[in-house]
């Protein structure tokens, strides 16, 4: 039961994007199109995953008990950026066209304050080994869940009629604040 609620946790209640708002890069920018939001959507939730056991891991059996705590920062850094190029050469090896549609924004997922952001709450939480990797994948089905809802609204608001003031970046944030009020009404239900 207490996976199950770290996991709607982190997918609904505390949903990276529009709870804490970590993650709006690539959250504006690959939204346009459902199928881009989809496939950045399963690169980040592997990614956030793998993160979160690879960082338990480094925390627990080397940093605490070799008491340089203080290089916690580093080493996760080294972890996803290490995880992101795999994620990357993998991605450019088995579909191409998704390489080129992602662009800029696989890069990205490096510097991706979400992805860093779980590792830390992940520690800060104490969460143990299973318990991180329900984390991470929850978090990474949220992350999916808020890029999708955005990329459906976005591909809506092409075919509507949008006042000229609010096109493009304007009603983008607009979506985004609506969504986050609307996330932000779980708050409080579960919080572990």
């Amino acid at each position: 039961m207490k996976l199950f609620l770290i996991f709607i946790s982190a997918a609904i209640v505390n949903n990276f994007v529009l709870s804490y708002f970590l993650g709006i890069c690539p959250f504006v920018g690959v939204s346009k199109k459902v199928s881009s939001a989809v496939s950045m959507g399963m690169a980040v939730t592997f990614v956030m995953t793998i993160t979160a056991a690879v960082t338990w891991l480094i925390y627990h059996l080397i940093l605490v008990p070799f008491n340089v705590v203080i290089l916690e920062y580093v080493s996760f850094i080294l972890v996803i950026a290490s995880l992101v190029q795999l994620v990357e050469m993998f991605i450019r090896k088995i579909s191409k066209p998704l390489y080129d549609t992602l662009g800029i924004y696989l890069p990205l997922i490096t510097t991706n304050c979400a992805i860093l952001g779980l590792a830390l709450f992940a520690v800060l939480r104490e969460y143990g080994f299973i318990e991180s990797i329900v984390y991470g994948i929850g978090a990474g089905v949220g992350f999916t869940l808020a890029l999708v809802i955005m990329a459906g609204i976005r591909e809506e608001l092409e075919l509507a009629n949008v006042p000229k003031h609010f096109q493009g970046a304007g009603i983008t944030m607009i979506v985004a604040g609506s969504l986050a009020l609307a996330f932000m009404g779980f708050a409080g239900l579960i919080s572990i």
